[in-house]
């Protein structure tokens, strides 16, 4: 028994040609990574001293992982006071809760120095008073 010409499954058309335009490629997100910022560091401490790419792709996880910490931390904190922003001094607090002794100190101090600095600069340049 054949198959009749009605329950054969119609022909596809065949696609338009594709312009210029339709041809763009996809764009490729970069990893977003604090290699330069690691970088920098370095050389302000240790102006001599390499890094290698391992000990890179290391350093980056460890600032990504205390980032992600202290994240988590903040915006906990935010929701046990009932706050629904995240502000200065709950990125403080979580720093103090995450990083032990003399190593919040100085990260608290940093912190401190760079808000500071930031605030001075708005303040300088939007003309409040």
């Amino acid at each position: 028994m054949g198959v009749k010409a009605a329950e054969k499954a119609p022909a596809k058309k065949a696609a338009p040609p594709k312009s210029a335009e339709s041809k763009k490629k996809k764009k490729i997100a970069k990893a977003e990574t604090y290699k330069v910022y690691i970088y920098k560091v370095l050389k302000q401490v240790h102006p001599d001293t390499g890094i290698s790419s391992k000990a890179m792709g290391i350093m980056n996880s460890f600032i990504n992982d205390i980032f992600d910490k202290m994240a988590t931390e903040a915006a906990r904190l935010a929701l046990y006071n009932k706050k629904p922003t995240v502000t200065s001094r709950e990125i403080q607090t979580a720093i103090r809760l995450i990083l032990p002794g003399e190593l919040a100190k100085h990260a608290v101090s940093e912190g401190t120095k760079a808000v500071t600095k930031i605030f001075n600069c708005y303040y300088k340049f939007s003309g409040a008073k």
